[in-house]
């Protein structure tokens, strides 16, 4: 079994851990910051595809997270409120059922992504960087002045929403709908990652000419990937907001897609457990640092900066060494 394989299967086995220790102990807390974890691994494992296997470096990925996060805090506000989204042509009303708000929250973060990249993906290098940034700050400043779902102050939810069978509002049982995901989610990127299509987007990232000249569309595939990249991410988001029961537009904001790109950076670019990785790293610095400075961002530079010099390939490369990404 190769040394990745069993990094991988440790990292999971971790994650699953550590919330079960917690309950043992009666530490909800603890089990809310390994939920946030693996929300942000789910984020990352999005860009991921894109990034690892596209080499699609985006700003704007937040514009998507932020889009699963308020299709989750419009639908649920409207059903709290017993008022309906629409009521002509025909009567839409809100739902407070997970399943249903993240069924919407994949269909618009996609459907956004796709008109997003249809247009940036005309470009490349910092070009493309630079338009994907410009639109994920578009809805920044977009939600800060829609007065109708909070604006800057955002939105709170009072009640987390529902799923068959499980009580949502119980810390473990969450934590087990996101870890599910997660496992659901890293499954299908690898699957993803491997099929035709998969190494049709890696070719096209290496060498763009050869796969013209075997009749591929190196356009058709990066819009396909990031589409994919945008929906996972806005599953992500969907799942935070519901965590938080709160949503604003700092969702949207540069800062977001910043911290999501150094979940992959940490972890490892292109590689399938790299976000997951990153993301658990990153929140467990930001629990241990920012109880010695509000600051704590100053520290996470340096590491950030170490992993780029030390470890290019990320702390998954600096254990498993150079292997296949995406195994």
């Amino acid at each position: 079994m190769r040394k990745e394989t069993i990094l991988n299967a440790c990292v999971l086995l971790g994650l699953l851990a550590v919330p079960l220790w917690a309950l043992s102990v009666d530490e909800p807390f603890i089990i809310t910051l390994a939920t946030k974890a693996v929300i942000f691994a789910i984020a990352g494992v999005g860009l991921n595809f894109a990034l690892g296997l596209g080499g699609l470096v985006s700003l704007g990925h937040a514009a998507f997270f932020g889009i699963g996060g308020y299709t989750m805090g419009i639908l649920a506000s409207h059903a709290q409120n017993y008022a309906p989204l629409m009521e002509w042509p025909l009567v839409i009303e809100g739902t407070k059922s997970m399943p249903v708000i993240w069924l919407f929250a994949v269909l618009f973060s996609s459907l956004a992504a796709l008109v997003i990249g249809a247009l940036s993906l005309r470009t490349s290098g910092v070009y493309f960087i630079m338009i994907t940034l410009a639109f994920g700050q578009m809805l920044f400043f977009f939600m800060i002045s829609w007065p109708a779902y909070g604006g800057e102050d955002g939105l709170v939810i009072y009640v987390r929403n529902g799923f068959p069978g499980l009580n949502t509002l119980d810390p473990i049982q969450f934590f087990g709908i996101c870890f599910a995901i997660l496992c659901i989610v890293l499954f299908l990127v690898s699957r993803m990652a491997r099929s035709s299509f998969g190494l049709a987007l890696s070719g096209a990232r290496q060498n763009e000419e050869r796969m013209q000249a075997v009749g591929m569309v190196p356009y058709r595939l990066y819009l396909i990937a990031f589409t994919i990249s945008g929906a996972i991410t806005g599953l992500s988001g969907a799942l935070f907001a519901d965590l938080n029961r709160f949503v604003s537009p700092t969702m949207f904001s540069w800062q977001t897609s910043g911290e999501i790109m150094i979940f992959i950076i940490l972890g490892g670019t292109g590689r399938l457990f790299g976000p997951v990785v990153g993301a658990a790293v990153f929140i467990l610095l930001e629990h241990m640092l920012g109880g010695l400075s509000e600051f704590w961002h100053v520290y996470l530079g340096a590491i950030l900066l170490g992993v780029v010099l030390f470890a290019r390939g990320g702390l998954i490369h600096l254990v498993a060494g150079r292997e296949v990404a995406h195994d």
